[in-house]
């Protein structure tokens, strides 16, 4: 069961599949979502206007997953996923149940697409709240349930910076490495 933890940006990655922590409207934003916009230029957009025109005319649900194109990007596909807003769940347990859906979620599109290589950055850990310890947990839990079904998937964790690298190692100890 390949899991790797780096730091790095998840735009530079060469996987089949990187994923993005999306907002509902999958059109856009700050963090992750904007620079995965810029880096993989309007093919990402536009496909994402279609799948709302098409599918998701009320954005997309938390703790789904819907997959575009990559762009200009090396990985294949950009696989989009809304994390929990801490706080607004209605509980702690609905929270850290709706962030193990977007992984596991994510990483079921990603077999469902042929992928092999999955790279996931810290899904609403960042202006979501999060609390990055907590999200780590349950995380490495989630993938490595999934990875036992399906040892053949390499998953990346990739972070923006060396002090969130080193929380989410801190807090899932050998488990996740």
């Amino acid at each position: 069961m390949p899991i790797q933890v780096k730091t790095g940006d998840i735009t530079k990655e060469t996987v089949c599949a990187i994923v993005n922590a999306a907002n509902s409207s999958c059109i856009g934003g700050g963090g992750v979502d904007g620079a995965i916009h810029r880096a993989g230029g309007p093919e990402i957009l536009e496909e994402c206007k279609r799948i709302r025109r098409e599918q998701l005319p009320d954005g997309l649900p938390t703790g789904q997953a819907v997959a575009t194109t990559a762009g200009r990007m090396p990985s294949r596909y950009v696989i989009h996923t809304v994390g929990p807003i801490w706080g607004r769940c209605g509980s702690e347990e609905a929270c850290d149940r709706l962030l193990a859906d977007s992984y596991r979620n994510s990483l079921e599109l990603a077999l469902q697409l042929g992928c092999r290589s999955v790279t996931f950055p810290a899904i609403s850990t960042g202006i979501y709240g999060f609390p990055a310890g907590r999200a780590a947990r349950i995380v490495c839990r989630a993938v490595r349930e999934f990875l036992q079904e399906h040892p053949e998937m390499e998953v990346t964790f990739i972070f923006h910076s060396e002090k969130s690298r080193r929380i989410f190692e801190e807090a899932t100890g050998e488990e996740c490495s």
